[in-house]
């Protein structure tokens, strides 16, 4: 155990420091606006060349510098939480296959390389998920898998297209080459890539399902890894989304997944689903800024989410492994009392997520809304935006009046605490960034600020809004409460609850009709006419028969003496008349 700890513990300092020189190279990078190109040759025969391209930039190091940070709090808290796994070995080296899967994603240019780390992501990802290996974790792994594999082959035939240049260079082909038809289908198929992976509608029924991994590694995918390289990989071909047909259908399409997910945390009970519809809706607002054109935006975003939405799912990993893993927050409650710094922790992390003013998400996403007022916007996209920020208010106040306020409605002996050292200093840690994060990344990344200049409501809109979907969310909650008109309430739970039936388009309406007509064909080519009255119909007639002369067999006194009886009645009628 005392390796393990030391293992971990080593395996922390590392990826930190780390972490902390890609910081500084990063602003290094940004302020003397610096790109290194790596071209790597591996092997080299005849005029055949295999090259590997590495591209640093001040982004791709900003990134893996928060990348880095994460996942070194995720596995130092992995130690106390994974205690009781006997493989927790395996546990860390596949967190350290995955953070290495999504560094490959982060430098590379190359659309090779890029296919690597997004298949490594997938790969390992569907090996995190059934890393508790029952049935429902087996499901929610081929449902994660499967839905990735449809964007692995959207991207490879992006490298089929990339053919018709000269190399799978993309970096070099993106302003140049944006108004030709190939670079058009190519668009098309990594924007289609980027959806899968970042579970935008039609793909979203995975990413709630993706919840069987154990926390920590919730808290890697949900804020760093997975869900966001669809993000990266997008703001990357971003030049080819300003301006056309794909950037107005992403914008529905996101804002679409925002609504939608930020309408079904409100009706949903398990704690770590309702944080990972919070992540789809954050999603889709970064997808969304992303396709107006404002990259930088969705950057900052991206990484202001990825630190408080780290912290809202360790929070909540301590909060599970305490109530010995009970997740549904109808039996929490008054857990201020016993758990005050994991609760206070939780807390902060959850108005960031609100866009309280001055922590992470304030800055990040009151800009966006800003700039959302700004910008040429039809009335729909416009209405999208405000009232799923108002959803983020509602479902985030719910959660902490089902699980922080009133008394415990669990077991009565219980032992809650929030006493280890270990979990604790990971949450405390990234409080500390959640809180200073924002302002930080607004001063180093917009260099030279804007004056958003609006009309005093407008200005305001986002703060009303932020507080009617508070206020929503009460009295929503007190209404449920009532219990006031139940056919209401369960059919709009089971509609806006499940997704908008999502999870079932995604695996009981792709299954049905093939296995039906799978059943048809083999009634009608194995079991059909032929069999009817061929060979089954001789073995059933047969079958008949000798059940027949069974049941003679077996009562044969009874047959003996009708048969006589008979024999006798014969004789009588033969001689009466002769």
């Amino acid at each position: 155990m005392n390796n393990l700890l030391s293992y971990c513990k080593i395996s922390f300092y590392f990826l930190i420091i780390i972490s902390i020189n890609l910081f500084i190279f990063s602003l290094k990078f940004m302020l003397n606006d610096l790109i290194i190109f790596i071209e790597w040759e591996i092997i080299s025969l005849y005029s055949v060349s295999i090259v590997m391209t590495f591209l640093f930039d001040w982004m791709s190091l900003m990134f893996m510098s928060f990348v880095l940070l994460i996942s070194s709090l995720v596995i130092f808290y992995s130690n106390d939480y994974m205690m009781s796994d006997v493989n927790i070995n395996r546990f860390i080296l596949l967190v350290l296959m995955f953070v290495f899967s999504m560094m490959m994603l982060i430098i590379s240019p190359n659309l090779i390389s890029i296919l690597l780390g997004w298949d490594g992501l997938g790969l390992v990802s569907y090996c995190l998920v059934i890393y508790f290996q029952n049935v429902k974790s087996y499901n929610a792994g081929m449902l994660t898998g499967l839905s990735n594999r449809i964007g692995d082959v959207t991207l490879l035939l992006a490298i089929t297209w990339m053919l018709n240049y000269g190399s799978w260079n993309y970096i070099f082909y993106l302003e140049m080459k944006s108004n030709n038809f190939e670079m058009f289908i190519i668009m098309g198929l990594v924007m289609l890539a980027a959806m899968t992976k970042s579970a935008q509608i039609p793909f979203s029924s995975w990413l709630p399902a993706a919840m069987a991994a154990p926390t920590p590694v919730s808290a890697l995918v949900h804020s760093s890894t997975l869900v966001t390289a669809g993000v990266y990989l997008l703001i990357r071909f971003n030049i080819l989304l300003i301006n056309t047909f794909f950037g107005q259908f992403m914008l529905l399409i996101s804002g679409l997944t925002m609504f939608m997910a930020g309408l079904g945390a409100n009706f949903e009970f398990d704690l770590k689903k309702i944080i990972a519809l919070s992540t789809l809706s954050q999603l889709g607002l970064m997808m969304s800024i992303l396709s107006i054109g404002e990259f930088k935006l969705a950057f900052f975003h991206l990484l202001t989410h990825a630190l408080f939405k780290a912290l809202l799912f360790m929070c909540a990993g301590v909060i599970i492994h305490n109530m010995k893993n009970v997740q549904d927050i109808r039996f929490m409650g008054g857990l201020f009392m016993s758990m005050p710094m994991v609760c206070s922790c939780f807390n902060i992390a959850n108005l960031a997520l609100c866009g309280m003013p001055f922590l992470a998400g304030f800055y990040s996403k009151d800009m966006i809304l800003e700039v959302v007022m700004l910008s040429y916007m039809n009335f729909f996209s416009f209405f999208l935006f405000f009232f799923s920020t108002g959803l983020t208010v509602c479902y985030s106040l719910r959660l902490v009046y089902y699980s922080m306020t009133g008394n415990f409605k669990n077991m009565s002996l219980n032992m809650l605490s929030d006493k280890s050292k270990i979990m604790n200093f990971s949450i405390f840690f990234l409080m500390i960034m959640t809180i200073f994060s924002g302002s930080m990344l607004n001063w180093l990344l917009f260099l030279n600020p804007k004056m958003i200049m609006l009309p005093k409501f407008m200005k305001l809109l986002t703060l009303i809004v932020c507080l009617l979907g508070g206020l929503i969310g009460y009295m929503l909650n007190y209404m449920f409460l009532l219990n006031s008109n139940i056919f209401v309430k369960y059919n709009l739970k089971l509609f806006v609850g499940m997704m908008w039936f999502m999870p079932l388009i995604s695996t009981l309406f792709i299954i049905k009709f093939p296995l039906k007509l799978g059943l048809n064909l083999y009634k009608s080519f194995d079991q059909g006419w032929s069999e009817y009255f061929g060979g089954q119909m001789l073995y059933n007639q047969m079958k008949k028969y000798s059940l027949y002369i069974q049941e003679f067999q077996n009562n044969n006194l009874k047959i003996y003496l009708m048969s006589y009886f008979i024999w006798i009645i014969i004789l009588l009628i033969m001689m009466f008349l002769n």
